[in-house]
C-alpha cells in the first residue's frame, strides 16, 4: 500500500528546520506484514528528543530513514502467527521490541533485548526485514516503529494493547516519554514514599519523571532546568523546589536545601554536564540515574574515591528499565485515576506537513510534547 511518511534523507542539516527541511514528506510503499508483524493505522505520534538527536546527528542512524518512535494506533491487519490481537484493537508502540529469548529478555530486562537493539541500529524490524521502500529502494525503520506516517508495519513484540477509550494522542506518550521518565524513577531509582528526588532536564521525559516521583510519594522533588518556563510548569505539576542549572551555585543551593543532597537524582537532559550536576546533588549513599542519551563521543569525569567512600550508585536507565507489557497498563491506570496527569505534557497536536517547524520548537525548548495526529 502507499503511505505518506516523514523521511530523513541526511543527518546534520542546519537549523531552522523549517527552512532546511531535513524531513521530507514522501509517498512510500509499505509492504504487508510478515510473520509475527502487524499493520497499524497510526493515530498519534509524539515528537521526542530521540528523533531530534537522529536529525541533528547526535544519534547516528542509517539513512534514508522514516522517523517516529513514540506512537499509538489501531490494528488493521495481522501477519501470519499473530493470534492475540484483532483488527480494531488500540495499541501503544514500544521502541525496543523484545524477542523474549535472549539472556536480557530471559532475565526480565526486555529493554536490553539483544536482537531488538541490533535491529534498531541496522534500521530494520526485529526480524531483520524492511517493509518500507521508495522506487524499489529500501527505507530504514526508526527503532522498529517509523510512526511519522499514516500507517506502519511493526513487530507484534513492539505493541501493547490498550483500552479503546484512551485518547490516542494521550496513549502515544506512554510509548516513550512516560515509559522512560516514570520508569527511571520507579524502576531504576526505586524511589520510595518520603524520599527526596531531583529531576535534571524538564522535557517530556523529565516532566514524566517528575510526575512519577509525585506518584511514588516522594516527600521533596527538586526540578532543575535552564528555562524558567519549564521550572514554572514543574511547580504546577508537583515540584516542591526548583533550581536553574545556569546558576553557578545551583548544586550548592540544592544540597543545602535538601540537607546534603537528594536520595535519587534522575538526569534526562542528554548532557554530560547535566549528569555531572545530578551526581553532585545526590547525597552520600544515594543513587544517580541517567536516562538522557548524549552524543556517543561525550564522557563524564567523576571522583572515584567519592564513589567508593560515599557508597554512591550511578545507574543507566533505558526505556525506564520497564517491562512494557507490565508497566504500560500500570501507568495508564495511574493516569485514569488522576495520579499521573500525562495529558498536561501535551503542548499541541500538529499535522504531518508541519513537522519540521515543530522540531524547531522542540529544539528551542518551546514545547514539551507535540503530537502528530492523522485523520
Amino acid at each position: 500500500m502507499e503511505i505518506r511518511a516523514a523521511v530523513l534523507g541526511e543527518m546534520g542539516q542546519p537549523r531552522p528546520y523549517a527552512e532546511s527541511q531535513p524531513l521530507r514528506i514522501e509517498r512510500l510503499e509499505l509492504a504487508p506484514p510478515g510473520p509475527g508483524e502487524v499493520l497499524v493505522r497510526v493515530g498519534a505520534a509524539g515528537l521526542c528528543h530521540s528523533d531530534l538527536s537522529t536529525i541533528n546527528g547526535d544519534r547516528p542512524r542509517p539513512t534514508p530513514m522514516a522517523l517516529g518512535h513514540e506512537a499509538s494506533g489501531i490494528v488493521e491487519a495481522l501477519g501470519p502467527g499473530v493470534e492475540d490481537l484483532s483488527p480494531g484493537d488500540h495499541v501503544v508502540m514500544v521502541f525496543v521490541p523484545s524477542c523474549g529469548h535472549c539472556l536480557p529478555c530471559a532475565e526480565g530486562r526486555p529493554a536490553l533485548c539483544e536482537p531488538g537493539g541490533a535491529a534498531s541500529v541496522a534500521g530494520t524490524l526485529i526480524g531483520g526485514g524492511r517493509r518500507l521502500s521508495a522506487g524499489g529502494a529500501g527505507i530504514n525503520h526508526h527503532l522498529g516503529v517509523s510512526a511519522f506516517a499514516d500507517h506502519a508495519v511493526v513487530s507484534r513484540n513492539s505493541l501493547v494493547k490498550v483500552d479503546r477509550d484512551l485518547p490516542l494522542e494521550h496513549a502515544a506518550l506512554f510509548g516513550c516519554a512516560v515509559l522512560t521518565g516514570v520508569g527511571a524513577v520507579v524502576n531504576t531509582a526505586g524511589v520510595r514514599p518520603g524520599e527526596t528526588v531531583a529531576v535534571v532536564g524538564l522535557g517530556g521525559v523529565g516532566l514524566s519523571a517528575l510526575l512519577g516521583a509525585v506518584a511514588a510519594g516522594a516527600e521533596r522533588i527538586v526540578a532543575v532546568d535552564v528555562l524558567e518556563s519549564k521550572l514554572k510548569l514543574a511547580r504546577e505539576l508537583g515540584a516542591t523546589d526548583v533550581a536553574n542549572a545556569a546558576d553557578a551555585d545551583c548544586a550548592d543551593r540544592v544540597r543545602e536545601a535538601t540537607g546534603g543532597g537528594v536520595n535519587s537524582a534522575v538526569e534526562v537532559a542528554g548532557s554530560e554536564k547535566a549528569l555531572e550536576l545530578a551526581y553532585r546533588i545526590t547525597r552520600r549513599g544515594g543513587t544517580t540515574v541517567t536516562a538522557g542519551l548524549a552524543h556517543p563521543d561525550r564522557h563524564v569525569s567523576l571522583q572515584q574515591a567519592g564513589l567508593v567512600a560515599e557508597e554512591r550508585t550511578l545507574k543507566g536507565s533505558y526505556v525506564g528499565s520497564c517491562v512494557p507489557v507490565r508497566d504500560i497498563p500500570r501507568f495508564v491506570s495511574l493516569f485514569r485515576r488522576g495520579r499521573l496527569p500525562v495529558d498536561r505534557l501535551l503542548t499541541e497536536t500538529i499535522a504531518l506537513d508541519d513537522i519540521n517547524a515543530a522540531f524547531d520548537r522542540l529544539a528551542e525548548g518551546q514545547a514539551i510534547r507535540q503530537v502528530v495526529t492523522f485523520d
